[in-house]
């Protein structure tokens, strides 16, 4: 059997389907290969459910702290199965709609493995039922958790798509991984009774973040009860019948369960790459151009494929790209498309408190970059949203010496918001005076945007000049 279409898209998550969804909108023929579910690791097994289990831990903590804003409250069991459930209600309702989505707009779903293929007939795609050409491929298979060599199992060393399934919290938790995935099944754990301990090789939590927002981090997670260990590096895990043991130079730790959350690599295996001519990097990244083209003419690859940050919102900038520039080169799309700067996409830690940034950070500014450093003490929002406790959070915003905002950085309860706002001040390179005459509601968060800016313009209000 072979079919042609316009296009070929090979993975159905973050990535795959926004390529899809864009390019049927722009009128060419769409397949999307996947035998996985419509809507891949972020919907299924990643941000969705591990945000709905953030959340749920969020309406424990708060609950427990009830008293602080007057409202008598008593904190019962928790459910760990019946958070499992909601969480699985809010993928599945995901899910629906994606389907219909994809039904409505013409998407031929093939729900097959798929493997590329390149010869003298151009690229296609292979799977048991048949070959599928396309006049483009584009690769968007994604990532899968790395495992540093231990051996999981899903019961006592887990990596997060295990930790996502359980219906039975352990009492006792060590969080191999201060990145991401690691600091925020750290915090929801902690928030949900258990005794966490968090190691992290380096020499602080969130490496890619601004150090000071790091060490705030690190001191909200212990004084909740998590035991963090930076510098640390685990030499091994052995299982036995009711917990891990796990090894730590001359050390050693007693844990119901091990997380290994130390990152994801590419999605490669399996897929053809290397026979058809593909370049992969020593990091197992696909080699592409600035414009996503792999070594293979007429072949793309989009999302974390390709080096750079591992973010389901960068897989659905990629995909939308990629569908404007394929259609652009087919004659379908007039314009040809830009693609978003990585340092311009926004990221986030939902963790308690939340850690949000776009941008550079001061560092990475150079030594005449301005900095202005707002602290949420001076927020009634933030501190509304406190219940009485100190509040430690801040808002920093960078700028060059020529006055353009190139970050935006903020610690605190709920500040993931905010970080809408900084991704168009530093997409937009705008200055000071742009957005001096703009008025943010009150009270609200997004103040704290205003208070840093004005101090970088010599005008604070809320702040000591």
């Amino acid at each position: 059997m072979s079919t042609a279409f316009d296009v070929a898209i090979v993975g159905a998550g973050s990535a795959g389907y926004a390529c899809a969804l864009r390019a049927a909108q722009l009128g060419l023929s769409v397949a999307l290969v996947d035998d996985g579910p419509l809507g891949g690791t972020c919907l299924h097994r990643g941000c969705i459910p591990t945000k709905a289990w953030l959340q749920a831990a969020k309406v424990r903590r708060t609950v427990e702290k009830a008293g602080a804003f007057g409202i008598g409250a008593t904190l019962g069991e928790t459910d760990p199965a019946g958070i499992k459930r909601y969480a699985t209600g809010v993928v599945d309702g995901l899910h629906r709609g994606l389907e219909g989505l994809i039904r409505g707009h013409g998407i031929t779903v093939i729900r097959e493995r798929g493997t590329l293929v390149s010869d003298d007939s151009g690229p296609g795609v292979e799977t048991a039922s048949g070959r599928y050409r396309a006049r483009a491929v584009v690769l968007a298979t994604g990532a899968a958790p790395i495992t540093l060599g231990l051996e999981t199992d899903g019961e006592r060393i887990l990596t997060s798509d295990h930790a996502l399934a359980l219906e039975h919290l352990p009492q006792r938790a060590v969080v191999l991984g201060g990145g991401v995935i690691g600091v925020e099944f750290a915090s929801l754990w902690a928030d949900l009774g258990v005794d966490v301990t968090l190691i992290e090789a380096t020499d602080r939590l969130l490496p890619a973040e601004e150090p000071a927002h790091s060490t705030l981090l690190a001191r909200e997670l212990k004084r909740r009860g998590v035991s963090v260990r930076l510098d640390t590096t685990v030499d091994a895990a052995t299982r036995s019948a009711d917990g891990v043991a796990v090894a730590i130079g001359d050390d050693s730790i007693e844990t119901d369960l091990l997380l290994v959350a130390v990152g994801r690599r590419p999605a490669t295996t399996g897929l053809g790459l290397a026979e058809a001519g593909v370049t992969l990097a020593e990091t197992g990244h696909v080699v592409v151009d600035d414009r996503l083209q792999t070594s293979v003419r007429g072949v793309f690859a989009a999302g974390d494929l390709v080096a750079g940050p591992q973010l389901a919102h960068r897989g659905y900038a990629h995909g939308l790209f990629l569908a404007e520039r394929i259609a652009q080169l087919q004659g379908k799309h007039p314009a040809r498309p830009t693609l978003p700067a990585d340092v311009d996409i926004p990221r986030i830690t939902y963790s308690s408190p939340q850690v949000a940034s776009v941008g550079l950070t001061a560092e990475a500014a150079g030594p005449e970059a301005e900095v202005a450093t707002y602290h949420l003490t001076g927020n009634g929002r933030a501190q509304i949203l406190r219940g009485g406790d100190r509040e430690t959070g801040m808002v920093r915003v960078v700028r060059r010496p020529d006055g353009a905002i190139v970050g935006v950085h903020a610690i605190g309860e709920d500040v993931a918001e905010l970080i809408a706002e900084g991704a168009l001040l530093v997409g937009w390179q705008a200055t000071v005076d742009d957005i001096a005459g703009i008025v943010h509601p009150h009270p609200t968060l997004s103040e704290s945007i205003t208070e840093a800016t004005w101090a970088l313009g010599g005008r604070p209000l809320h702040m000591h000049a």
